[in-house]
């Protein structure tokens, strides 16, 4: 397409086990921040197009705790799962925010911003219990979803606001406005101090673009 008024950086997988892209990114990073970079890039034409573009990344609660791995974001010395999402949700803002910031920079009408869907009903949770081979645990993030977690489609609701609401700013993240923000309609969220450092946004975006050799335009 010529013109992309939207583009929704949705792919994610969560603590899952030890896997690796075909290039050789450990799966959560790759999947849910580099290949969100890579094609932004390649896409950034057409949504340049539009008559205000918006440029969205899904990322998650889970983001609070998740700091980058300067040294080693593939995980080529140890693994944790856990640790390994939180730093790919993290990366989804970084990358939104210096994405906007460089937007705004070059003059172009097109924003970037960042949402979370809460606790969602999907089957994110519980994929790396699947892959490991344990339905008991498998079983009990079902059970987690039934008790807990509202309907994707609420979950989705953050991001047709990020995408389409006209309330929703270059560089602003939304999420639930309920308990933990788990649940309910779309407002501003809280995002972690970390994730609005420049330094820390500049550094991500240079490490992205030696990992996958690709540069934006």
């Amino acid at each position: 397409h010529d013109v992309v008024d939207i583009l929704v950086n949705n792919a994610g997988v969560m603590a899952i086990p030890l896997t690796r892209t075909v290039d050789g990114f450990e799966m959560q990073f790759g999947a849910n921040h580099l290949g969100h970079f890579v094609f932004t890039g390649l896409v950034l034409p057409s949504v340049l197009a539009a008559e205000r573009g918006r440029i969205v990344a899904v990322s998650s609660i889970a983001h609070l705790p998740g700091l980058i791995r300067w040294k080693d974001p593939n995980w080529e010395h140890g693994y944790f799962r856990w640790a390994a999402y939180v730093q790919s949700k993290a990366a989804n803002l970084l990358f939104a925010n210096e994405l906007d910031r460089r937007l705004r920079v070059a003059g172009h009408r097109a924003i970037a911003n960042a949402c979370h869907p809460g606790m969602s009903a999907t089957n994110l949770q519980y994929v790396g219990a699947r892959m490991d081979g344990t339905p008991f645990v498998e079983r009990l993030w079902k059970l987690g979803n039934d008790l807990f977690a509202q309907s994707a489609a609420d979950g989705a609701k953050p991001t047709i606001y990020a995408a389409t609401s006209p309330d929703a700013v270059g560089g602003g993240y939304y999420g639930p406005d309920g308990l933990f923000e788990t649940r309910g309609n779309p407002k501003e969220a809280f995002a972690a101090p970390h994730t609005k450092n420049l330094a820390r946004q500049a550094r991500l975006w240079e490490i992205s673009e030696r990992l996958t050799g690709f540069r934006f335009e």
